[in-house]
């Protein structure tokens, strides 16, 4: 199932997505706002998520395409983001392009535990279609397309898309600059959906593209078959001696790089699609 969180106002509505069409969630049950509130629920009954949900499907008011293209905000709200880093080889490759230091990227791409770091805040984030930043003291700046893993109390619920925007110039300068290059306003991107019933998500297409005024300035498109590492290794190392919060998102890395001559400009249009996930769109302001 899909899971989306619409605007309603001041509050929001929790609709779902299956085969057969949309549900409004909260129309049935207004206790469900939030999809946190539709893990607490299955969380009491002692019982999947999706079951609570199919339960109320036959009562449920039907939710138009339109209105889930138009109304989607992030669909987690996590406490928060974390990420991982160079779990592709083009990501290791680019980092090494970047920094001074190169060697240490490549020590962390053959090593046992991988680059876990925290990455955004509730009021850094954002949902769909709406603006991600790049920082004015930065001169190059990406958008890096991510699978996201959601997670509940420390367990894996679901799958979404992340944008983790970085300032590769900052980085590049001093990798000790990694928090300020990752962690800022709009930092980060979320969405559209959850989905959770993906089989395999090591195996999922995942494509991006950048548009500026109209013109396609990139487009790429991979696999997470090429992850160097597994969703499972990742959430294990994340959570190990961790005082995880009660919803968090864990991105899992990119490997899809724009050029080295290529940095984003206020307006940009970004949109990251992943198989049986979605499409996630964003323009781009400078914070």
């Amino acid at each position: 199932m899909r899971y989306y969180q619409l605007r309603d106002g001041n509050s929001q509505r929790l609709a779902v997505a299956t085969d057969d069409g949309a549900y409004d969630l909260t129309s049935v049950k207004p206790q469900l706002r939030t999809f946190r509130d539709l893990l607490k629920a299955a969380s009491i009954a002692d019982t999947a998520p999706d079951r609570v949900s199919a339960r109320h499907l036959d009562d449920a008011d039907p939710v138009s395409e339109e209105r889930l293209d138009a109304d989607a905000i992030d669909p987690v709200g996590a406490d928060e983001v974390w990420a991982a880093g160079v779990t592709y080889q083009i990501s290791e490759e680019a980092r090494k392009d970047e920094s001074d230091m190169p060697e240490m990227y490549l020590n962390v791409y053959d090593a046992e535990r991988p680059e876990i770091f925290f990455k955004s805040t509730p009021n850094r984030t954002v949902g769909p279609d709406e603006d991600v930043g790049i920082r004015a003291d930065s001169e190059w700046d990406v958008p890096e397309p991510e699978l996201g893993i959601v997670l509940y109390e420390g367990d894996i619920v679901g799958y979404t898309i992340g944008n983790d925007m970085s300032s590769r110039s900052i980085e590049g300068e001093n990798p000790l600059y990694l928090p300020q290059a990752k962690v800022y306003d709009r930092c980060c991107s979320v969405g559209p959906t959850v989905v959770t019933d993906i089989e395999d998500p090591h195996s999922l297409s995942l494509s991006m593209t950048i548009h500026r005024n109209g013109e396609c300035l990139y487009s790429g498109e991979t696999n997470t078959s090429e992850m160097d590492r597994t969703c499972e290794g990742l959430v294990s190392t994340y959570t190990a001696h961790n005082a995880v919060p009660e919803l968090s998102v864990l991105l899992t890395g990119t490997c899809l790089v724009p050029d080295d001559d290529f940095t984003l400009q206020e307006g940009d249009e970004v949109a990251i699609s992943i198989e049986d996930i979605g499409t996630l769109k964003n323009s781009v302001t400078v914070v």
